[in-house]
């Protein structure tokens, strides 16, 4: 399907734009009204992901708001530890549980590989999403990373000290790579399902990346990532750009830049232009605002994403996002203003 507006796409493959493209992490959530609406029909977050409408409604909402130039699909990174078997379900004001979280070597033992079919939901809501988009903006499909899926599946939702998810690789370093392989390949099926529908990108959040030392970050996270890609090129998906996002990891943009993916997310702990010498122009950049940033007034706003835009400066490759998501709490507003700064700040024509 011919695109209306590819900007995103090529300022991935490092072209020269005539502006620089924009979408944020969790563009689509709780801080836009609508979607509480459409949350408050479906009942509970999984019955909303897992219906293709409501997922295909709540991804376009923001485009109708604001001039972004991607979609990303609405669901959940932990999509493939629940087709594993592991029973997932949101507590209000906890996050995600599992009913059967990994305790034992069995577990992981038993865990199947899954693949696209195995959530032909998502699939389904990303077909019907490209369809409904009509070429408007490029959709982007994602996943976690195995390393994040992991200590969720263990921790049984989020952790301050992941203690439960370091143990394993420390006493059983064996069985997290048994783990770890398994979520890899599951990606693998997973995404190249996404791109079969419809996604003309893919992303892989590693959230929890940066609790990791140097080392460990390479053995238990970068490797697996680096699997994903080349199990994705291999598959005869090597058009369809990647990016990999490792929340807190800024010390191995050099390796990851070396992964073979198209773009590297960046959060607000970098400097956009020292990670630009890091990575030496070898993939394109995605970031970097403080999402913190949305709280300001406008004018503060306007100047901080002026700031992150001229640190980049005249080089190509850069999507502009923030360093993380939105915030439930978020005004839609402000949202609007950082768009508009974006445009008129970046335009080169």
């Amino acid at each position: 399907m011919k695109l209306t507006n590819d900007l995103f796409l090529r300022a991935l493959k490092r072209e020269k734009t005539e502006r620089t493209p924009v979408w944020l992490m969790r563009q689509a959530g709780r801080y836009l009204p609508e979607y509480r609406a459409v949350r408050a029909q479906a009942g509970d977050f999984m019955s909303m992901a897992s219906n293709p409408e409501l997922a295909c409604e709540v991804t376009i909402q923001p485009l109708d708001r604001f001039p972004l130039d991607a979609a990303i699909i609405f669901s959940d990174i932990l999509t493939i530890p629940d087709a594993m078997g592991l029973g997932l379900y949101f507590v209000q004001g906890e996050g995600p549980k599992f009913e059967r979280p990994i305790t034992c070597a069995k577990d992981i033992d038993d865990l199947p590989i899954v693949g696209a079919d195995d959530l032909q939901y998502v699939m389904d809501a990303v077909s019907l999403t490209t369809k409904t988009l009509n070429g408007r903006v490029p959709l982007i499909g994602f996943a976690g990373s195995p390393w994040t899926l992991l200590t969720y599946m263990l921790e049984n939702g989020g952790s301050k000290s992941y203690a439960k998810s370091k143990a394993l690789l420390y006493k059983s370093p064996e069985l997290a790579h048994q783990l770890l392989d398994k979520l890899a390949q599951s990606t693998v099926s997973y995404l190249a399902g996404q791109i079969e529908a419809g996604a003309s990108a893919v992303q892989i959040f590693d959230s929890w990346g940066g609790v990791l030392s140097p080392a460990d970050f390479a053995a238990f996270s970068l490797k697996y990532m680096k699997q994903i890609v080349e199990g994705l090129k291999n598959a005869g998906y090597q058009d369809t750009p990647i990016i990999l996002f490792s929340k807190g990891a800024n010390r191995s943009l050099p390796a990851l830049s070396r992964t073979g993916c198209a773009g590297l997310g960046v959060d607000w702990t970098i400097n956009i232009d020292e990670a630009l010498n890091l990575t030496e122009g070898r993939v394109a950049l995605q970031g970097n605002l403080d999402p913190a940033t949305l709280y300001a007034s406008d004018a503060f706003i306007d100047g901080a994403v002026k700031q992150v835009l001229d640190a980049y400066g005249d080089q190509p490759g850069h999507i502009f996002n923030m360093g993380h998501g939105m915030q439930p709490d978020m005004e839609p507003e402000k949202v609007a203003v950082l768009v508009d700064a974006v445009r008129r700040h970046s335009s080169r024509t």
